[in-house]
C-alpha cells in the first residue's frame, strides 16, 4: 500500500512538473508575441547568412558546457559520456528559461537527471556550484577587456564605469562568499539547512500542507557529501584549468552570438559595449519573475548599449532579433529532450 502511494505521488509530481513547465512555456511565447512580430518585420533588413552564424556559436557553447561537466565529474571520480552531457545541457537551458528561479530550478533538475547516470545529488550540485564560480571568474577578464575597448573609442562615461565596476565587485564578492561557505562543513550545513527549511516553509504556504517536501536529515547527509566532494576538487585545483577554459569559451560564444546579429544588420559596433550590455542584462534577468527575464533583459541591454553610444534604433531590433532567434535555437531542442527525459522516467 505504501509503495503504491509513493508511486502515485511520483506520478503526480511528474504530471505537475510537465503541466507547470508547459504553462510557463506558453507564458513565454505569449509575452514574446510582439518581439516575434518585430523580428518577422525586420527579416528583410538582415543578412540571413550572417545571422545563421549564431547556430555554430551556440553549438560551440553547448559543447563547452558539456566538456566542462564531463571534466568536473571525472575529477570527482565519475566518468560520463559526452552525448548525455550535451543533451542535458540543452535540457538545462530549457528549464532555466521557462522556470524563472535564479537558476535554482536548473540545479534541482540537473541533480534529478544526474541520478539517471549514477551521479549523486551532492556531485551534481557541486558541479553546478563550481560552474557558477567559473562563470563569474571567467567573465571578469571579458569585462576588463570590454572597458578597455570602450575606453579606446572614448565611450567610457561615469555611468558605464559605475555599471562595470559594480558588476565586477558583485562577481568578486559573490565568488568569495560562496567559497567561504563551502570551505567549512559547519557553514555549508548551517547555510543549506536554513535554505532547506525556508523552501519547506514556502511550499507549506503554497500547498497548505504541513508535510515537509525536503527531509532535513537526508539533506544534511547530502550537504556533508557536498563538502567532501569539494575537498576532492580543492586537492586537485589545478585540474580546474581546463574547466575554466571551457567556461571562458562559453562566455565568449554567448557574447559572440549577440555580435553576430549586429553583423547581420550590417553594423560593426564596439565589442566592449556588447560585453557590458550582455553582463548587465543576464545578471538582472536572474531576479526576473517572468520566464527568460522577459522585459528586464531587453530594457537593460538597450539602455546600456545606448549609454555606450549605440543608438536605440539599432540596438532595439538587434536585441529583439537575438532574443527570439537564440531562444528558438535553445528552446526547441531543449523542450524535445526535456519531454523525452520525463517520458523515459515515467516508463521506469
Amino acid at each position: 500500500m505504501e509503495q503504491n502511494s509513493a508511486t502515485h505521488k511520483k506520478s503526480n509530481w511528474r504530471l505537475y512538473l510537465t503541466v507547470g513547465t508547459f504553462a510557463a512555456l506558453l507564458i513565454l511565447i505569449y509575452t514574446l508575441r510582439q518581439e516575434i512580430v518585430g523580428v518577422i518585420k525586420n527579416l528583410g533588413r538582415v543578412n540571413t547568412i550572417a545571422l545563421l552564424l549564431i547556430i555554430p556559436m551556440e553549438l560551440l557553447n553547448y559543447d563547452s558546457y558539456s566538456r566542462l561537466y564531463r571534466r568536473l565529474f571525472k575529477t570527482l571520480g565519475h566518468k560520463v559520456r559526452y552525448w548525455p552531457m550535451f543533451r542535458l545541457t540543452l535540457e538545462l537551458n530549457f528549464v532555466n528559461h521557462v522556470l524563472p528561479s535564479g537558476g535554482v530550478s536548473g540545479i534541482s533538475y540537473f541533480s534529478l537527471r544526474g541520478r539517471d547516470y549514477g551521479i549523486s545529488t551532492a556531485k551534481s550540485t557541486l558541479a553546478q556550484i563550481i560552474k557558477t564560480f567559473l562563470l563569474f571568474i571567467s567573465f571578469q577578464p571579458l569585462l576588463v577587456l570590454g572597458l578597455l575597448l570602450l575606453a579606446m573609442r572614448g565611450h567610457v562615461n561615469d555611468l558605464v564605469m559605475l555599471v562595470a565596476t559594480s558588476i565586477i565587485t558583485l562577481l568578486v564578492v559573490g565568488t568569495l562568499l560562496g567559497l567561504y561557505v563551502i570551505e567549512s562543513r559547519r557553514r555549508i550545513n548551517s547555510t543549506l539547512t536554513y535554505i532547506t527549511k525556508f523552501l519547506n516553509n514556502l511550499v507549506r504556504v503554497v500547498r497548505h500542507d504541513k508535510t515537509d517536501v525536503f527531509d532535513i536529515n537526508n539533506a544534511q547527509k547530502a550537504f556533508n557529501e557536498l563538502h567532501d566532494n569539494y575537498q576532492v576538487i580543492k586537492k586537485d585545483w589545478k585540474g580546474l584549468k581546463r574547466p575554466f577554459f571551457y567556461m571562458l569559451v562559453a562566455n565568449i560564444t554567448e557574447v559572440g552570438a549577440v555580435y553576430v546579429v549586429y553583423i547581420a544588420f550590417g553594423q560593426l559596433v564596439n565589442v566592449g559595449a556588447v560585453i557590458l550590455a550582455y553582463a548587465v542584462a543576464n545578471f538582472a534577468g536572474l531576479i526576473s519573475v517572468l520566464p527568460a527575464g522577459i522585459g528586464i533583459y531587453e530594457t537593460l541591454m538597450t539602455a546600456v548599449l545606448a549609454a555606450t553610444g549605440i543608438p536605440a534604433e539599432l540596438s532595439i531590433p538587434v536585441t529583439l532579433m537575438y532574443r527570439v532567434v537564440n531562444m528558438f535555437i535553445q528552446l526547441v531542442p531543449g523542450y524535445f529532450f526535456y519531454q523525452h527525459a520525463l517520458s523515459k522516467r515515467k516508463s521506469t
